[in-house]
C-alpha cells in the first residue's frame, strides 16, 4: 500500500504526571445503553415499534438503569416510541430514559415534547466541536462553535422548568471528541456547566465521545484524564464514555477511560452501531466479570441476548464474539483439549475458583454448557476424546487407552471431514472395544478358589457359533480366564495394565473394565467390558481384546 504518505500521525498529549497507567478498575460504571438510538440509526433495517418495545424490556431486564431510547425530533417513528413507552407506563421507576437532541431551538422542543409525562429524563445535548466538523462542515470558529452549546444549554434550562413534574438531568457531548483540540474541549464543556450549575446534589453528564477512533487508547485515556482534570465542578460531574470502534480499540478505550477517571459508559449489545460499531457494553462488564468485579448486568442467560439481538437486528452475532460466540469455549486442538480437562480436573479440588485453560470463565455462568467445550476433528488428540467420554458418558480412559483411541477418532473425522459428534464418538468406542464378541463369546463362567491365591475357572465361550469349554488357573478369577484363553487360541498374551470403575452415564449398578494386552510378538491390543457384575465386565474386556488379536 503506497497510499500511506497522505495520512499524519494523530498527536500525542504531552503528560509525563499521567495517573491513569497505575489505575485498577474496582467496580462497575454507570451503564447507558444505545442501542435504541445509536444502535438502531446504523442499521439497514430500523427496528419497528414491536421490535424496540421488546428489546427495551430485555434491557430493563438485563440490570441497565439509563437507556437511550432515540432521538424523538428526528422522525415520527422515534417520536412516537418515545411517546409509546410514557403513555403506557412502560419505563420502571428506577429506569431513567434518555433523549438525544442538536443544539437547535425547534429540535430541542420537539425533544421536551415528546418526554412530556414522563417521570425522569436524561436530555442529551450535542453539538460538533472538532477541528475538522467546525472547518469543513461548519465553518464555524471556536467561539460560534461555544456559543452554539451555550444556547441549547440554556434553552434546556427553559424547557426543563416548563415541565416541573419531570426530574430532567442534563448531559452535553462535544461531538468528536478525539478530534477536538483537548484543552479547547475542556473550555466548551466547562462554558455548558457554567450554565447548568451542577451541584453533588444535581449532577449533571459530560460525555466525551470517541465518535471516530483515530488513535491508540492510551491517547484517548490521556484525554479522559486531562478533562477529569480540568473540568470545573469535578464532584458534581459524571463524565462519560461513548467509544466507536474504527481501530478496533473500543473495549480497550473504554477500559483505559475508566482508569483514567470517567465514571459512565455508553455502549450497545454486541457493539452494534454506526460503522464499525459503538463499545461492546456485554464484552467490557463481562471482561470486568472476569476480574471478580460484580458487573452490575446480568448476562447469565448469554444466548437470549444473542437471540432478541439477531432477532431484532437482522444481523448475526460472531461464532467468535467475546463470551457469547457459538465456538468461544470450544477447542479443537488436541493441546488445547487436553489441557483443559485436566483443569475440569483439578476443578474439583476447589469448585469455589475458576481456574481452566484455555477458558477465561465457567461457560455455566453465562448460560452454556460443557457439552461443545471439546469438539474432535482431525487435530484433535487423545485429551480431547477423554474429555468427551469423561463429560458425557461418564468413561474414565486409562492413557494408553486414550491414545489408542484418538487414532481411531482422528481417522473417522480425517475421512468423514468434519468434526465428530459425542454420540458418535461413544458409538464407536463400543463398536472398536465393547462389542467385539467374534469369533470368540463368553456365554457362562465358574470361578473355583483352590486356596489363599490360586483360582481355577471353567468358562463356556462359542467360537464362530460353537460352543467350546475352556479351562484354567491362575492366580486370581482374570489371570486364570487368559490363561485359559491362551491355552485355548494357541497365541501367548498377557496382561499389560487393568482398570475399572463404576459407570456414570446410564448407570444400573454396572461397571465397566477395561484391559490391555500384549502378545510375545510384541503386539499391544485393548478391549473393554461391561456388566453389572465386576468380574464378568473383566472377562468380557479380555474377550475383546483377544478377538482382536485373533482377527488382526
Amino acid at each position: 500500500m503506497m497510499n500511506y504518505t497522505k495520512y499524519r500521525p494523530y498527536p500525542t498529549m504531552n503528560m509525563p504526571n499521567r495517573k491513569w497507567p497505575d489505575k485498577v478498575i474496582e467496580k462497575a460504571p454507570i451503564w447507558c445503553s444505545v442501542d435504541l438510538r445509536d444502535g438502531n440509526q446504523s442499521l439497514e433495517i430500523p427496528m419497528n415499534l414491536e421490535e424496540k418495545i421488546g428489546f427495551f424490556k430485555f434491557l430493563v431486564k438485563t440490570g441497565f438503569k439509563e437507556i437511550e431510547i432515540g432521538f424523538p425530533a428526528a422522525s415520527d417513528t422515534e417520536y412516537e416510541f418515545a411517546r409509546y413507552l410514557i403513555e403506557n407506563n412502560m419505563i420502571p421507576d428506577d429506569v431513567t430514559v434518555q433523549v438525544l437532541t442538536q443544539s437547535r431551538p425547534h429540535i430541542i422542543k420537539k425533544t421536551f415534547q415528546a418526554l412530556k409525562g414522563v417521570k425522569r429524563a436524561i436530555v442529551h445535548l450535542y453539538n460538533s466541536t472538532s477541528t475538522l466538523q467546525r472547518d469543513v462542515v461548519f465553518n464555524a470558529s471556536m467561539e460560534q462553535t461555544t456559543a452554539l452549546a451555550v444556547a441549547g444549554a440554556e434553552l434546556l434550562m427553559e424547557e426543563a422548568a416548563k415541565q416541573p413534574e419531570t426530574e430532567f438531568m442534563f448531559q452535553y457531548s462535544p461531538e468528536s471528541f478525539t478530534g477536538t483540540e483537548t484543552p479547547y474541549a475542556v473550555e466548551i464543556c466547562n462554558a455548558v456547566i457554567d450554565v447548568w450549575k451542577p451541584t453533588p446534589g444535581k449532577k449533571i453528564i459530560i460525555n466525551l465521545p470517541s465518535t471516530v477512533e483515530m488513535a491508540t487508547a492510551n491517547v484517548y485515556a490521556d484525554q479522559i484524564e486531562y478533562c477529569c482534570d480540568n473540568l470545573k465542578c469535578r464532584d458534581s460531574i459524571i463524565v462519560s464514555l461513548h467509544s466507536h470502534n474504527d481501530r478496533g480499540l473500543a473495549v480497550a478505550e473504554t477500559e483505559f477511560g475508566i482508569m483514567a477517571g470517567a465514571d459512565r459508559v455508553e455502549g450497545t449489545l454486541f457493539g452494534n452501531g454506526e460503522r464499525t460499531g459503538n463499545v461492546d457494553i456485554m464484552t467490557v462488564a463481562m471482561n470486568l466479570f472476569t476480574q471478580g468485579i460484580d458487573p452490575e448486568l446480568d448476562f447469565s442467560h448469554i444466548d437470549d441476548a444473542v437471540e432478541i439481538y439477531e432477532k431484532s437486528t437482522r444481523m448475526t452475532v460472531h461464532p467468535r464474539h467475546p463470551y457469547a460466540g457459538a465456538l468461544v469455549y470450544t477447542a479443537f486442538s488436541g493441546s488445547h483439549q487436553d489441557a483443559i480437562r485436566k483443569g475440569m480436573d483439578r476443578m474439583k479440588e476447589h469448585p469455589d475458583r475458576w481456574e481452566v485453560p484455555y477458558l477465561a470463565i465457567d461457560p455455566k455462568d453465562v448460560g452454556r454448557t460443557y457439552d461443545p467445550i471439546v469438539r474432535i476433528n482431525s487435530q484433535s488428540g487423545k485429551g480431547g476424546v477423554a474429555f468427551i467420554l469423561e463429560q458425557n458418558f461418564g468413561l474414565y480412559l486409562p492413557k494408553a487407552f486414550q491414545q489408542d483411541f484418538s487414532l481411531v477418532i482422528t481417522k473417522l473425522s480425517d475421512v468423514n471431514h468434519k468434526d465428530v459428534e459425542p454420540k458418535v464418538i461413544f458409538d464407536k468406542f463400543n463398536d472398536e472395544y465393547v462389542n467385539k464378541t467374534e469369533p470368540v463369546k463368553l456365554i457362562t463362567y465358574t470361578e473355583i478358589n483352590n486356596g489363599e491365591s490360586d483360582v481355577s475357572i471353567e468358562a463356556v465361550i462359542t467360537d464362530n457359533g460353537e460352543e467350546k469349554t475352556i479351562t484354567g488357573s491362575g492366580n486370581g478369577v482374570i489371570d486364570a480366564f487368559c490363561h485359559a484363553m491362551v491355552k485355548y487360541m494357541g497365541i501367548d498374551f498377557e496382561i499389560v495394565n487393568y482398570s475399572e470403575h463404576s459407570m456414570e452415564y446410564g448407570t444400573k449398578s454396572r461397571a465397566i473394565s477395561y484391559i490391555q494386552l500384549s502378545t510375545s510378538k510384541g503386539g499391544v491390543f485393548y478391549g473393554a467390558g461391561i456388566s453389572s457384575n465386576i468380574t464378568k465386565s473383566s472377562l468380557r474386556a479380555v474377550v475383546s481384546a483377544a478377538n482382536k488379536i485373533l482377527t488382526k
